[in-house]
């Protein structure tokens, strides 16, 4: 143990989150993809490169910052993450 709190843990990608959790929706958007593979590279675990395009390994997330770093990260703009329930956009800025 490190002796360190970095507050509370986040459930890892594809976990199942209970109600009222705050929840982020990721989404790529497969015709602006050009499969460079920086979200994989900045997020590793969250997304995957395949038949030329970038995937989410989980569609809902519990929020983390590597998702706004692939998102902003996104040559393309191709991936988008909102809150869930309010549909608000969190990445990239506009």
């Amino acid at each position: 143990m490190s002796g360190r709190d970095d507050g509370p843990e986040r459930p890892g990608p594809g976990a199942v989150l209970g109600p009222g959790e705050d929840v982020w929706r990721v989404r790529v958007d497969e015709k602006a993809c050009m499969a460079t593979g920086i979200c994989a590279g900045v997020a590793p675990g969250r997304f995957q490169v395949r038949d030329g395009a970038s995937h989410p390994t989980s569609e809902t997330a519990a929020p983390a910052p590597e998702l706004v770093d692939a998102a902003e990260s996104c040559p393309m703009e191709a991936i988008s993450v909102t809150h869930r329930a309010t549909g608000a956009r969190i990445a990239p800025e506009e």
